[in-house]
């Protein structure tokens, strides 16, 4: 029965991918475009009379590309998920205790430094952007541990003032930056993917922790009892915290290493899934994820193809379609609910 629920969801994905691929700045006629995607797979026989750039553009540029974007999509999408469960808060996003501004920080870092790092296809930026996020995600989890808890409301506040902090660290070095348009750029989200590496390396990851989440569904389901009920009903509330953050957290991090920050994917998606399926977890991260990766592949597409040559920042996309689509969200639901 879930299966079914998810095929909807699946084809949108496919159908918005294909669209992706077809369709971008560069003019490349739809129906050469599936002749070199069916050659590129040993499906076509019939004579290449099409241009070798071509087939690279395809390849190289769009392919990859929109592989990455539904990557980023799923990761977000589930690790908001996952932060809105263990939080509590429906308004919680993948980016609530710090990833981003510590993710950002690293970025700076990685501009000012001369220092040089290449591992697994990625280079210094994404490397100290990840290397950063998932620092202080532990030091703010670190931070609000006392007595060996997690007070949840003790989780946010210190998420909020290591994220201002950081924040303010990395704008003054902007400032003194005279890289500041590539840092931009980056904060803003972009996507582009150089190396097929990267997604090698990154997807089967992502698509592990993705599937990962879905056996914590039953323990995250009863956290919404509150966490002494879970805990009477059998939960180990600490660990399932601690499992959920960090999983949370890698998938975020993995996600701003292939396209900087992304605004309101992993915000967005669990709200639009809880309205039509309800808060099960065991349709909702699957479901998010779908959900997710269809909304940043279809915004990327937007963001190469409405103002052509020249790209719209991914985030900008996704937060004009994203913020209104989120209040509609919440006014169509009538009712605050929890998570």
């Amino acid at each position: 029965m879930a299966v079914l629920r998810l095929a909807p969801l699946l084809a949108a994905l496919l159908a918005v991918a294909a669209a992706g691929i077809l369709y971008s700045s560069t003019a490349i006629a739809p129906a050469q475009t599936l002749r070199i995607l069916l050659a590129g797979v040993g499906l076509y026989t019939g004579h290449r009379t099409w241009p070798a750039a071509d087939a690279l553009i395809i390849w190289q540029l769009r392919v990859p590309r929109v592989a990455a974007a539904a990557l980023v999509g799923g990761a977000l999408a589930v690790a908001g998920a996952l932060y809105q469960a263990v939080l509590r808060n429906p308004l919680a996003d993948p980016y609530v205790i710090g990833t981003a501004a510590g993710a950002q920080l690293g970025m700076i870092a990685a501009l000012l430094l001369p220092v040089q790092v290449a591992l697994l296809g990625f280079g210094t930026l994404q490397v100290f952007a990840f290397i950063t996020a998932s620092l202080t995600v532990l030091v703010v989890y670190g931070l609000a541990r006392t007595g060996g808890r997690t007070p949840i409301v003790t989780l946010l506040l210190a998420g909020f003032v290591l994220s201002s902090f950081l924040i303010s660290a990395s704008t003054f070095l902007m400032m003194i930056s005279n890289r500041i348009e590539q840092a931009m750029q980056w904060t803003m989200g972009s996507l582009d993917v150089s190396e097929m590496t990267q997604l090698t390396v990154v997807g089967p990851v992502i698509l592990f922790l993705v599937a990962g989440s879905v056996l914590l569904a039953r323990p995250l389901d009863v956290m919404m009892l509150g966490e002494e009920q879970a805990g009477h009903l059998g939960i180990h509330v600490e660990r399932l915290k601690l499992v959920a953050v960090v999983v949370a957290t890698l998938l975020t991090a993995l996600a701003v290493t292939l396209a900087g920050i992304v605004a309101f994917v992993g915000l967005v998606a669990p709200h639009a899934i809880r309205l039509i399926y309800g808060p099960g977890h065991r349709l909702l991260l699957p479901s998010s994820a779908l959900v997710g990766a269809t909304f940043v592949v279809g915004a990327d597409l937007i963001s190469r193809v409405a103002l052509a040559p020249v790209p719209i920042p991914l985030s900008i996309v996704t937060a004009v379609i994203g913020a209104p689509l989120f209040l509609h969200l919440l006014r169509r639901s009538k009712r605050t609910y929890s998570v």
